[in-house]
Order: structure tokens, then C-alpha cells, then sequence
């Protein structure tokens, strides 16, 4: 073998037998699989994004001229990924996040200037190795972490939802474009700008519903997409009214879009490949373990909501949800006056002065299966949701972090924002 190939093979096997020695050592802990697969999914491209920098900067460079990404080869990104990705996981169980940050950065420190023969440093290597860290192995640590530990959904699920554009809108292409050869980048960045632009919003706007359907995931469902962190509540709120897979058809449709925009027929094929898998293996896969967790409730939200097929009215089943809005309220009456007149489905419309003094001063909806209720422009977004599936499509955009407050601190500004309400005036409506 040659010393090439004996330093590609070690890049590898040397943190991947590290990553075993600590499993057997340590053993099987709950939902250690979900958490060393995020971490290293994360590792993987957020290391490629600091290659692509390094590669001008001249952090470091690699001496053995084996096929690599941008500089970088490729058993050296799979086992840094390994090493930062799954060995602090599988050794370091119970170690706070910051003490295992310290010796694997302690680590670096002692051993990268050992390694003449894998990587030369540079004289600011010091200074890529401080970006390697913010970047890669801190968000690796904290969403294995946290993901052992069920804690901080919300930003774990965001930072799924940031992993899964990392993989399928800049690592894949980036695969594609070592292994064929072909214009890359080149396409997209040599676009007019209008075009692009164009082609950015269109993604964006497909890429909502796989988002919103995480959120859903998170806050009613109380769980994440991954299958090893699944929603401890079967969810059928948001999209999922509207269509039994939104993640994994926003996901396809993307990629298409993103395909198309970089011109390369090989990411088309991707694409294709996700549907194929979403509607065959992931179907039955995730069938069998809803039906056994849920029983006779997914059945029958089966019956009614399809995979790859968008209903236009909303899937209903269980208690009703309620929206309260003010009647003392002028711009509130008209908005319930709207609202009344699209034939909301299971959504009763209250007078917000039936609820005790004091306790709303924003228009709030209540979903009625004992998760969280949500005020103001978050309860709008959720009204929406119940009448046909283009408004549920603007209410899931109006939810999205960063948008909600948005809107509600330029209504709260427009004299439109939280009030007390008048107790003695109340129709004690209701509408279905």
C-alpha cells in the first residue's frame, strides 16, 4: 500500500475505531443513535463550509494529493467528522458541553502540529482552527446534547431544519459537482440577477411548508422529524391538514427548483430519489410505527388526508379549536366578520370578553387538545389554517420565527396591538 493511501485509510479508520472503542465502553444509551446521526450530519457540510473558506485564507493545507472537495480529501472530512461528530458523543456521555469542547479543542491543539504528514499549518492556523470550533464542533455538540437529553426542542428542531438545507442545498451539489464534471456553481452565480432572485423567493416559498411542518413537530407534537426523536402526539394541525407528508414533498420540490436553477440533471435525479424513497420506504416504515403508536386515530386521518395529494378544505377530527376575539373591538369585528364568511372547519369563534378580566388583550386561540394556546398574530396564523389550504398557506408564513414579530410589532405600532378589554360588552357569540 502506498503511503498515500496508508494516510487516506488512517484519516478514517483511526477516528471511526476511536468512535467504536468508546461505544463498547460506554454502551447503548437512550436515543444515542438520533444524537451522533445529528451530529455528524451536521459536521460533515458545516466542515466542507470552513474548506471553502480555508482554501483562500490558507488556514492549512493537506500534502497528500488524494480526491478530495475544494482542497480537502475525502477520507480527511469524513474523519474529522467522525472525530468531532460521534467520538465526544460516544466517550463523553455525561461530561458537560463545554468541558468536552475543552479537551477536544485541547486535543487539536496538541496533536495537528504531530500530524506533518495529513495537514501543513499555517502560521493563522490558530485562527481557522477558532472558526472550525464556533462552527462546527459547538452546534455538534449542543444538538447531540440536547438531543440525549430531550431538551431545548425548539432550537433543535430549527437546527434540524438548518442541517437538512446544509445536506440537500450545499453538500450534495457539492458531491456532484467532485464527481462529474460540469459547471457548478457557476450557473446560479452567473444568473441574472432578477432570475435568481426569482428562483430564491420560488424556493423559499416551497420550502414553507417542510418548515412549518417542523414546527408542528416541536410545539404540538412535543418531538422532531428524526425517527429516533419522533412526536410523542400524533399531529395533524398546520399542513398536515392539508397533506399526510408536507416535509417530505417540500423537500422533493426543492431540490427540484434547486436543480433547475444550477442546471444539473444529476441533482434532478436526487430529487426524483427522495420521492421514491419518501413514497415507498419512509411510507412504510413510518405507517407501521403510527399505527402502533396511534392506533385507531391515525387510521383514521389516513383515511381522509393523502401523501403527495393536497386536500383544499381542512382535516378535522377531535375537539374543536377556539378563537377569541374581541367584539368591543372595531378592526376585531371585522376580522371575525371575515373569518365567519370562509366557513371556518372546527373553529368556534368567542367574544374575548367572555374570558375572565384581565387574562387577554390580544385576539388568542386556544386549539383545544390541551397544547399551548398562542396570542395575537400567531392566533391569526392558526385561524387560517381552518378554512382552505392557500390561507393555511399564508398563516403558516405569518408563523414563522422572525415573521410573527415582525407583523406584530409593525400592528402593535399601527395602534393595533394589545388592549384592555370592556367586560360589559359581550355578545357571548359563538360560530362553528
Amino acid at each position: 500500500m502506498h503511503d498515500a493511501d496508508m494516510v487516506s485509510a488512517a484519516q478514517v479508520y483511526l477516528p471511526l475505531s476511536a468512535a467504536v472503542i468508546a461505544r463498547v465502553v460506554h454502551g447503548p444509551r437512550p436515543r444515542q443513535f438520533a444524537a451522533c446521526l445529528l451530529s455528524f450530519l451536521w459536521s460533515v457540510p458545516a466542515l466542507l463550509a470552513v474548506q471553502i473558506v480555508n482554501a483562500s485564507a490558507g488556514w492549512w493545507s493537506y500534502p497528500i494529493g488524494a480526491f478530495g472537495i475544494h482542497g480537502m480529501p475525502i477520507g480527511c472530512l469524513v474523519g474529522w467528522a467522525v472525530l468531532w461528530g460521534l467520538v465526544p458523543q460516544l466517550a463523553f456521555p455525561r461530561l458537560g458541553i463545554v468541558w468536552v469542547a475543552a479537551i477536544m479543542i485541547d486535543a487539536d491543539l496538541v496533536f495537528m502540529p504531530l500530524c506533518g504528514s495529513v495537514v501543513r499549518l499555517g502560521s493563522q492556523w490558530l485562527v481557522g482552527e477558532a472558526v472550525a470550533v464556533v462552527v462546527v464542533l459547538a452546534p455538534a455538540l449542543c444538538i447531540a446534547r440536547w438531543t440525549y437529553d430531550n431538551t431545548h426542542l425548539r432550537v433543535r428542531a430549527a437546527m434540524q431544519v438548518a442541517t437538512s438545507g446544509m445536506v440537500f442545498l450545499f453538500l450534495l451539489p457539492e458531491i456532484v459537482f467532485a464527481l462529474r464534471t460540469g459547471s457548478g456553481w457557476a450557473p446560479l452565480l452567473e444568473e441574472a440577477s432578477w432570475r435568481r432572485q426569482i428562483g430564491v423567493q420560488v424556493l423559499l416559498l416551497l420550502a414553507v411548508p417542510g418548515v412549518s411542518a417542523v414546527m408542528e413537530f416541536a410545539e404540538p407534537g412535543l418531538g422532531t422529524p428524526i425517527p429516533y426523536d419522533p412526536p410523542q402526539r400524533l399531529v395533524t394541525s398546520g399542513m398536515y391538514r392539508y397533506c399526510a407528508n408536507p416535509m417530505q414533498m417540500s423537500c422533493a420540490l426543492v431540490m427540484l427548483i434547486w436543480a433547475a436553477m444550477l442546471r444539473n440533471q444529476w441533482l434532478v435525479y436526487a430529487a426524483l430519489m427522495s420521492a421514491i424513497y419518501s413514497a415507498g420506504v419512509a411510507r412504510w416504515d413510518e405507517g407501521l410505527d403510527l399505527a402502533e403508536r396511534f392506533g385507531d386515530a391515525w387510521k383514521l386521518y389516513r383515511m381522509s388526508v393523502r401523501d403527495w395529494r393536497v386536500r383544499w378544505r381542512p382535516y378535522h377530527a377531535g375537539p374543536e379549536a377556539t378563537i377569541y376575539i374581541a367584539a368591543s373591538c372595531g378592526p376585531c369585528s371585522e376580522v371575525r366578520r371575515w373569518i365567519e364568511a370562509r366557513r371556518p372547519v372546527g373553529l368556534l369563534i368567542v367574544d374575548a370578553e367572555t374570558l375572565p378580566a384581565g387574562s387577554i388583550n390580544r385576539m388568542r386561540y386556544d386549539p383545544g387538545d390541551g397544547t399551548a394556546t398562542v396570542d395575537g398574530v400567531r392566533a391569526m396564523g392558526r385561524a387560517l389554517e381552518h378554512l382552505n389550504f392557500g390561507w393555511a398557506f399564508a398563516g403558516a408564513i405569518l408563523r414563522l420565527p422572525g415573521v410573527w414579530q415582525s407583523v406584530q410589532l409593525l400592528m402593535d405600532a399601527s395602534g393595533l396591538g394589545p388592549r384592555e378589554l370592556d367586560s360589559t360588552v359581550c355578545a357571548g357569540r359563538e360560530v362553528r
